[in-house]
Order: structure tokens, then C-alpha cells, then sequence
């Protein structure tokens, strides 16, 4: 019969052989992850100087994040006459990335009963919403939310755009537009259908959304988004710059190509005219954990997140500040895209919020639609 100690020591072989095996094991694992790594890199790398070959932009940057582990990947330039590269931490114009911002606010609200999203818009912003066929009385929250309320787009008022595509990049001392100016302009206009017939993109959905928020709780709806959305969520480099028309440190520069082909900067501009449809201020790391953290039900509770992932008003197109992109490998991303005089941007992330994806051009664009699907797909498709 065998000691103790003879025991103890046969254990301690056979441990030490199984730990041997298994450390074996763990590096071929280990190696094969950091080719795939390597290989996704360059996936995504290849993808990006595509966008920026094809004219989309001088410069285009990408963050992955898959569970703990992220990945970076620029391609072009920051700036045309330094030369200096996109960095990871640069901020930019989010866009209408910042509508996914207000509708989880809103929905916030909601959830702790300042608001009801069957109330009508009448309800909080009494006699607001009148002329030209448009009525407050008939137009919900929920059809703000979904874009099925059927008003006319403010930025697309032929004056207005003029406008501001005279003030963007040559000065910087424009008149700064409030919301309700901004809404006044969309109601010059016959509203598109009837409330709920349809669905069309509207940005005065979202203006009138920021609007209420101001009215329910007393406070700047930039104020609450950040106590309420950014905050909870740690995104310390989202901001709402309301009129301010610089970027905070660091940035690169933000082009438009419109005038005779050649980049112009328009890095500093006015960012009132997007109020609470499109003036906010992120970074790569920040939108990809604003996604991540709303999928996973971090942002607003999920009852919520169920109604900003219900696309049935709008025939499968938009939820609440949230849209479905559906790839051809059967995988469905959630996102919103954001587009900017200077910028360009779509953040997406798996239902699960696990795996992200931000990108982002240093132009408007318009990107190659045919560039962004390779892209995705690359990043949400590989193995299927």
C-alpha cells in the first residue's frame, strides 16, 4: 500500500503531465487566435482604405469590440496638411447617432411616468404644432419615437438649407437656431401623411422630442441625457455642444468635397441646427460602449429596449433610435448612423450588445453603401 508521500508524489506527475499537455494545447489555441486577430485587422484595415480611396473621405478609423477584447484600425488622414492620422481617442460629430441617445431618455422618462408615449405632442407643447395641416392634438410621442408622425424635415426646407450650407466652414458667427425655430420651419410645410399612415425619416420628430423632455422634467434635455444616458453609462467624452462651434481636444478635422472637388474644411460650425436630432460629440470607444451597454439593457430597462427594437410601425425599416441592419449571412445589427456636415458615422452592435462595430469618415460622405456592407459584413458575417 502506498504512503501518503508516495501518493502526494504520484499526484504531483500526474498533475504536472496533464498541466504540460494542456499548456500545449493552450499555445496552438493561443497562436491561432492571434492569425485570426491579425487577419481581421487587416479585413478591417482593407475595408477602410477602400472608403477613403473611393472619395468617401479623406480619412476613415474603425473600433471592434468583441466581449473584453478591441480592435482598432485607421486608414488616410486627420488632417490634409499635416498629415497627422486618425487617433482612436479623437472626437467627432456623432450626428443622428444622437437620436439612439434621446429615444433611451425619453423612454427613461417613461419608465419612471413623466411621460406616456401615447400622450400627444399637444399634451406638453400646447399649441405648438399648428398650420398647414399639421396637429398636435393627432401626433403622438410614440410616432415622434418611430417617425411616423408624418411632419415635414426641417433640413430639408429649401431656405434653411441654403443657409446653413453658406454658414458651414466659412464663418463661424452664424445666428444659432433654437428648437423652435427649427420646428417652425417644418410646420411652413404640409406634413408628408396623416399621423401613423406611413413611416419617413424626419429629424423635427427628434427636435420636438428634446423639447418635451425640457418641458417635463425643467431641465435642458442635454442635461438630462447626461444624468440620465451618459453618465450611468461612463461615456465622459459625449457631449452636447449646443452652441459652442469647436470640437474638444483631441480631433482631427471634419471636409466637405462640394465645392469644385477639393476638401474644405468645415471643422468648426454651428452645431444649433441639429439640436436634439444630431448636435452631439462622441468618440470611437464611447459610441461602441453607448451600444454594447443599450443591448445588453443597461441603458433603459428591457420592456424599453423591446420598444426601441420594434420595427412593425414602420414596415421593418426603424424602431425608436434604433434601426435593424440585415446582412447575408442571416445576422441583424442595431444601430444608427449619423451624418454631418465634416462626418460620418454608424455604430452598430449584435442583439446581444457583445460584438460592436463604430466607424467613422471625416467627410460626410456620402460612404460607398457597397464599401459600408463589405465592412459589416467582414466584421458580423466571417465563419458563417
Amino acid at each position: 500500500m502506498p504512503t501518503a508521500v508516495a501518493l502526494v508524489a504520484a499526484m504531483g506527475v500526474a498533475l504536472t503531465g496533464c498541466t504540460a499537455n494542456t499548456d500545449a494545447r493552450a499555445s496552438v489555441s493561443g497562436d491561432r487566435r492571434k492569425s485570426a486577430a491579425r487577419q481581421e485587422h487587416r479585413t478591417l484595415t482593407a475595408a477602410l482604405r477602400r472608403l477613403v480611396t473611393d472619395g468617401a473621405a479623406p480619412g476613415a478609423a474603425a473600433l471592434v469590440r468583441d466581449g473584453g477584447a478591441a480592435r482598432f484600425a485607421a486608414a488616410g488622414v486627420a488632417d490634409t496638411r499635416s498629415g497627422r492620422r486618425i487617433e482612436r481617442d479623437d472626437h467627432f460629430r456623432a450626428g443622428s447617432v444622437t437620436k439612439t441617445v434621446i429615444a433611451a431618455l425619453t423612454l427613461r422618462l417613461a419608465a419612471k411616468g413623466r411621460l406616456d408615449l401615447s400622450d400627444p405632442v399637444e399634451k406638453h407643447l400646447p399649441g405648438l404644432i399648428r398650420g398647414q395641416g399639421n396637429n398636435g392634438r393627432k401626433i403622438t410621442l410614440r410616432q415622434l419615437l418611430t417617425h411616423t408622425s408624418g411632419l415635414f424635415d426641417y433640413t430639408e426646407d429649401p431656405v434653411l438649407a441654403r443657409q446653413l450650407s453658406a454658414a458651414n466652414g466659412t464663418r463661424t458667427d452664424a445666428t444659432a437656431h433654437s428648437p423652435a425655430s427649427l420646428v417652425r420651419t417644418a410646420l411652413t410645410h404640409r406634413p408628408a401623411f396623416a399621423p401613423g399612415a406611413t413611416w419617413r425619416y424626419s429629424n423635427t420628430n427628434y427636435v420636438l422630442l428634446g423639447m418635451v423632455v425640457e418641458r417635463v422634467t425643467g431641465r435642458p434635455y442635454a442635461a438630462e441625457a447626461r444624468r440620465r444616458v451618459l453618465a450611468p453609462l461612463a461615456l465622459r467624452d459625449t457631449s452636447f455642444p449646443g452652441t459652442r462651434t469647436t470640437l474638444p481636444a483631441p480631433h482631427g478635422h471634419g471636409y466637405d468635397a462640394r465645392r469644385g472637388g477639393a476638401w474644405r474644411d468645415v471643422t468648426d460650425l454651428d452645431p444649433s441646427s441639429a439640436s436634439a436630432a444630431g448636435e452631439m460629440i462622441s468618440t470611437l470607444d464611447d459610441l461602441s460602449r453607448l451600444l454594447g451597454s443599450l443591448l445588453r439593457g443597461r441603458a433603459v430597462p428591457q420592456a424599453q429596449l423591446r420598444r426601441m427594437e420594434d420595427t412593425s410601425a414602420s414596415g421593418g425599416r426603424y424602431g425608436m433610435g434604433l434601426f435593424p441592419v440585415r446582412l447575408s449571412c442571416g445576422t441583424t445589427v442595431w444601430g444608427h448612423n449619423g451624418q454631418v456636415n465634416g462626418s460620418y458615422a454608424l455604430a452598430v452592435a449584435t442583439s446581444d450588445g457583445r460584438r460592436t462595430l463604430v466607424y467613422r469618415l471625416n467627410s460626410a460622405g456620402p460612404p460607398d453603401p457597397d464599401a459600408e456592407t463589405a465592412l459589416l459584413t467582414a466584421e458580423f458575417c466571417a465563419g458563417r
